[in-house]
């Protein structure tokens, strides 16, 4: 009698790490989404990749306690030292999605940077979420006493964010109806600045690919990208 075993498929990989238990694996789950573009890729080896870049930091940070400082040294080697940027040459290119391949250009779009600086920074000790600000998803630091606040950061730039210019941002991106429901702007600010779950990162990706693939009349990829969003929303319940 012979035993025909069936192998995963790239989808049922996927919905084993969004349907989990326990804390979300955002860098794996981003990294598993080029598995429909890239057959190959495996996935271990891009954990292992960014394993290795955090070994590196931790190093660098054994001595330092204060947090400010920590984040200052991881974006001085990912921004600078590893030369991390957004791709503004080809912006709309599906490939920036892919993690695996953004690890190797080190050029991106926010939400792929972001994750993985996230995971380098929560390895870091660091209270570091994803936040998903209109237009451009940001990241932000949450600071302890004495210093008691948040630096918020544009992964495409590295550039740290005040105040004056998140207002900008919403005030440019806001449509009527949020200017009437919040008069008080700190109060617009403060809801968009609120944190992103693994399952939101996740989702925003899934839905660029999504508006991508249809910009383009891309079928069979679309089809691909609403085989994962179907995943999403059957496994929405078990957040």
């Amino acid at each position: 009698m012979s035993y025909r075993i069936e192998m995963p498929t790239a989808l049922d990989y996927f919905r084993s790490l969004v349907s989990g238990e326990g804390a979300f694996p955002l860098l794996e789950a981003a990294a598993s989404l080029a598995q429909d573009e890239y057959p190959d890729v495996d996935v271990a080896q891009v954990l292992a990749q960014v394993d290795r870049i955090q070994a590196r930091l931790t190093r660098r940070v054994a001595e330092v306690d204060d947090e400010l400082q920590r984040l200052q040294v991881l974006n001085a080697c990912f921004f600078e030292e590893l030369g991390f940027a957004g791709n503004v040459n080809d912006y709309y290119d599906p490939d920036n999605s892919c993690i695996h391949l953004v690890l190797r250009s080190r050029r991106g779009i926010p939400i792929s940077l972001a994750v993985i600086w996230l995971e380098l920074a929560l390895g870091l000790g660091l209270d570091a979420q994803g936040v998903n600000f209109p237009g451009h998803f940001l990241v932000k630091v949450n600071l302890s006493a004495p210093r008691q606040g948040q630096v918020v950061i544009d992964p495409f730039t590295g550039e740290s964010l005040g105040r004056d210019e998140l207002l900008e941002r919403v005030s440019s991106m806001a449509t009527p109806v949020h200017r009437t429901r919040h008069q008080d702007p700190d109060d617009v600010l403060l809801a968009h600045l609120a944190p992103a779950r693994g399952r939101d990162i996740i989702w925003r990706m899934l839905r660029n690919l999504e508006e991508i693939y249809r910009a383009q009349g891309d079928g069979r990829r679309l089809a691909a990208v609403h085989a994962r969003i179907d995943v999403m929303r059957e496994t929405a319940d078990q957040d």
